[in-house]
């Protein structure tokens, strides 16, 4: 049996038999028509795109970030004042000085919004286009639009994984929460890096080898085992079965191949750049989301996490927006200097936003009674960045009312945004997936493509 000394997920290895002892709710997935039809309708110009998501987990602000609302009264404005930016009329927070510099490359939406306030829903109507989950029932309903994207799309260079998740693949809290593929098969859950890839001694714990094992030791197993499956196939035979075939061969590409163990290291990279993204966990997690979608991955997401600023909103904010700053300005000039921008789509979001009224630091109460002003919950008014993927830069779409708690024009939904960036991979967005029960699920059941970022 092969083994690697971390799963997908970050968890120890199992053996195969361990996996399908799971059951039959592990797999649901896309049927073979709908992946054979998403992949006809993709658009030749679409055959490379890939998408690097900044995921904010715990939900920042849009007036500290993208929608500052300076003639508002002073206890919704904020802290800090706006600063205009190289795009007339796209203003931004203080703390952005950089993105500033390139707004003319990334477009904001302004009124997104699923109306919720609870980390768990919001992060799902995010990650998945769909509701039904919730604090008291916080197990995902339906796959990461991710994990959709590279079951249909695959990676764009063999030997890479599709859909990988730096450090790891985490939603308030859960992991992989609803970055996981869910129905669609754990073979489509991102690859795990583990790690910290601003440490010196960083490595990619599920690239390691059990001990004693070779990369010929390794395919010597693979061909005994597959020869033993031919054996047991009328035991085996079914979908999860051939989930699990998938996902073994995937580990082996993973351990054994050159092409990703390139592409995960980061030492590889000159002493200048590296410092040009900063050299935090997520500045050098985005140059290792570079190296990836330059290598051939389709999707990867880099977890940044800490914006949930009930209190000591001011310090955290001015802690993590120049952090911020430096890494997104970093990630999209370095990509277009690297002639890859067009190719990649980069998006910033989280679950949901904050209020645009600030409390007094202990209008939550105990826990949340700090004594230090901050923002609570919102999920009625949000902002997105997106640039790069042939999305147009200098674009602000939608907007919200003077004091920013709801969207005034052009509202949108998170099922906007997915099937946007549905367009930019090439994935056709009717493709119906299975769910546990058999039943047909649409990947994405609401929205249309944003048409002013086509």
């Amino acid at each position: 049996m092969i083994r690697v000394d971390m799963d997908c997920c970050g968890h120890r290895a199992a053996g195969r038999r361990t996996f399908l002892q799971v059951g039959a709710g592990i797999f649901g997935g896309l049927t073979l028509p709908s992946v054979l039809r998403a992949r006809e309708l993709a658009p030749p110009s679409a055959s490379d795109t890939s998408v690097i998501l900044l995921w904010l987990d715990g939900g920042p602000s849009h007036h500290d970030t993208y929608d500052p609302k300076p003639d508002a009264p002073r206890e919704y404005a904020g802290i800090w004042n706006p600063i205009p930016t190289v795009v007339p009329g796209m203003d931004l927070c203080e703390l952005l000085p950089l993105h500033a510099k390139i707004a003319d490359r990334f477009s904001l939406i302004r009124s997104l919004h699923h109306n919720t306030g609870d980390h768990f829903t919001g992060g799902h109507w995010m990650l998945t286009g769909h509701g039904g989950v919730s604090g008291a029932r916080k197990a995902a309903r339906n796959p990461f639009f991710g994990s959709i994207a590279t079951s249909v799309t695959g990676p764009r260079k063999p030997g890479m994984p599709a859909g990988v998740a730096i450090p790891y693949a985490m939603s308030i809290g859960l992991r992989p929460g609803y970055f996981g593929a869910g129905y669609l098969g754990i073979e489509h859950d991102p690859f795990q890096t583990g790690g910290n890839p601003a440490a010196k001694n960083f490595q990619v714990q599920n690239l390691n080898l059990a001990s004693g094992l070779s990369a010929g030791r390794v395919h010597d197993r693979r061909r005994l085992q597959m020869r033993l499956d031919q054996l047991r196939r009328s035991f085996d035979a079914g979908p999860i079965a051939t989930s699990m075939d998938r996902f073994e061969q995937q580990a082996v590409d993973l351990i054994t191949g050159p092409r990703v163990r390139e592409a995960f290291d980061i030492g590889r990279e000159d002493d200048r750049t590296r410092d040009r993204y900063g050299r935090s966990t997520w500045g050098q997690s985005a140059l290792l989301a570079r190296r990836l979608v330059e290598a051939g991955s389709t999707f990867v997401t880099c977890h940044f996490g800490g914006w949930d600023t009930h209190w000591d909103h001011q310090g955290r904010m001015e802690q993590y927006l120049p952090r911020l700053d430096q890494t997104v300005y970093a990630l999209i000039t370095d990509l277009e200097e690297r002639g890859l921008l067009e190719q990649t789509l980069v998006l910033v979001m989280g679950e949901f936003s904050r209020t645009p009224r600030m409390n007094d630091g202990g209008n939550g109460g105990p826990p949340l009674s700090k004594g230090t002003p901050g923002r609570d919950h919102w999920g009625h008014a949000m902002s997105v960045l997106l640039a790069g993927g042939g999305i147009r830069g200098g674009q602000i779409v939608g907007s919200t009312d003077r004091l920013g708690e709801v969207p005034q024009h052009r509202p949108l939904r998170p099922g906007d945004l997915h099937h946007t960036v549905f367009r930019v991979l090439g994935v056709d967005p009717q493709i119906t997936l299975t769910d546990h029960s058999g039943r047909p699920v649409p990947a994405i059941d609401h929205g249309h493509v944003i048409s002013e970022l086509i």
